[in-house]
């Protein structure tokens, strides 16, 4: 309408006071009007068949909005995928995403009860370090005994980590567990991506046989570190043995002495730029698995990175314990779907390792697991069926606890690796 008035004035303005400028006027107000305010009855009266409602009201739109008459528009050919840049920005983004830094903890609740029961996890933490205590004592001598209640620390940290012979708690697998249940108890799922409910069948979660060959002969277990330059809060600098990397020769050991796996550790280094490091380590780790194809466990070891003064710690069994974290990527981002360059055939297998590592932890160590984090890309977790990457501690962990917290990680990968649950 305000485009009429003022066509109105430019009309005047020419001072042409004949009677046919006036018509002009009067016809050109018509269609304007018609145009702006009478396009259905207009529209109507060209006599075209096949006329409905949708496309009565897509011709109004489409005079009057030209992004709508674009939207409209026939695609040349097949559409364009993302363009090089954005996949580019996509494989930095991926390269320092994984950590946990971010995150709104209050939102996630991490320190919350992780398991489907009502008592806390500090109530079954109690009562699976209580069992373990029993035992100690039960073995131990009269020497030991009053040394213990002198100094309850020193003898733990003496006897050693013993694992746990049998569950602090059981799951109840015959109740039905909707998608919101296994997502509540089990995920923490990054507002980047979305957890599609196809893969959140608890049945192939559960009872999918995640066993290995351990008469393999060759490795079966590949563990190596995508960021191997993570410290911790007293690493020295300059010895790897004190980083991730070192707690990557502790897992490996545990695993091969302990467990009787057979297992590769690799120590490459990929992140001296760290937002390179996962594009860096794919061709290695492609090139050693197409090497020994005995390997069928695929575990890239972190260090997390979190906020504040929060520290990743509990005590178990009398030690300073670092708590630890399965982490999976989905390829998919919340907003614009699949990521088709960041293709992943293993999602569903993925996530079923990642879900009975959960669950070993919950039932025979409540509180070492933060719930499984998964976020919107890859990862490299596409190499294998069952790949896995953990977020072990945190930045401001000391060794001790790194250390630590290998114990009962390799206890319930074997576990899992076993087919034990």
């Amino acid at each position: 309408m305000i485009g009429c008035v003022i066509r109105f004035h430019q009309i005047r303005a020419s001072r042409i006071d004949s009677p046919k400028s006036y018509d002009r006027i009067g016809h050109f107000f018509k269609n304007q009007m018609e145009r702006a305010y009478f396009q259905i009855p207009a529209f109507l009266e060209k006599g075209e068949k096949n006329i409905t409602p949708d496309t009565v009201v897509t011709a109004c739109m489409l005079n009057q909005l030209l992004l709508f008459q674009y939207a409209q528009q026939e695609p040349d050919g097949e559409p364009e995928m993302e363009d090089s840049l954005t996949a580019e920005l996509i494989w930095k983004k991926e390269g320092t995403d994984e950590d946990y830094k971010n995150i709104d903890e209050e939102k996630l609740d991490y320190d919350k009860d992780a398991l489907h029961i009502e008592s806390s996890v500090l109530e079954e933490m109690e009562r699976e370090n209580s069992l373990h205590n029993t035992d100690l004592e039960e073995a131990a001598g009269e020497e030991n005994r009053l040394a213990k209640e002198n100094n309850a620390a020193d003898v733990a940290q003496e006897a050693g980590f013993q694992e746990a012979v049998y569950p602090a708690y059981s799951y109840d697998w015959s109740e039905q567990w909707s998608y919101e249940d296994l997502v509540s108890n089990f995920y923490a799922v990054d507002s980047s991506t979305l957890l599609q409910e196809e893969y959140l069948d608890l049945d192939v979660l559960l009872h999918q046989d995640l066993s290995i060959d351990k008469e393999a002969d060759g490795p079966q277990i590949l563990i190596y570190h995508t960021h191997s330059r993570e410290a911790f809060a007293d690493s020295v600098p300059g010895d790897p043995s004190t980083t991730i990397v070192g707690a990557g020769d502790k897992l490996a050991a545990l695993l091969t002495e302990k467990y009787g796996f057979q297992v590769m550790h690799h120590t490459g280094e990929y992140d001296a730029v760290r937002e390179d490091a996962y594009a860096n380590s794919l061709p290695e780790i492609e090139k050693i698995l197409e090497e020994n194809p005995t390997i069928e466990v695929v575990i890239d070891l972190h260090r997390d990175a979190v906020s504040g003064d929060r520290k990743l710690v509990m005590d178990l069994q009398g030690r300073p314990t670092a708590r630890f974290m399965f982490f999976n990527g989905l390829s998919y981002i919340r907003k614009s779907g699949s990521i088709e360059y960041l293709e992943n055939p293993y999602i569903q297998d993925n996530l079923a390792f990642s879900f009975q590592a959960q669950v070993a932890a919950n039932e025979y160590y409540p509180g070492i697991a933060r719930k499984v984090y998964l976020k919107a890309y890859r990862y490299n977790l596409h190499l294998k069926p069952k790949s896995m990457l953990i977020e072990l501690g945190a930045q401001n962990n000391t060794v001790e606890e790194i250390m630590n917290a290998c114990d009962p990680l390799a206890h319930i990968l074997a576990i899992v690796l076993n087919d034990m649950l």
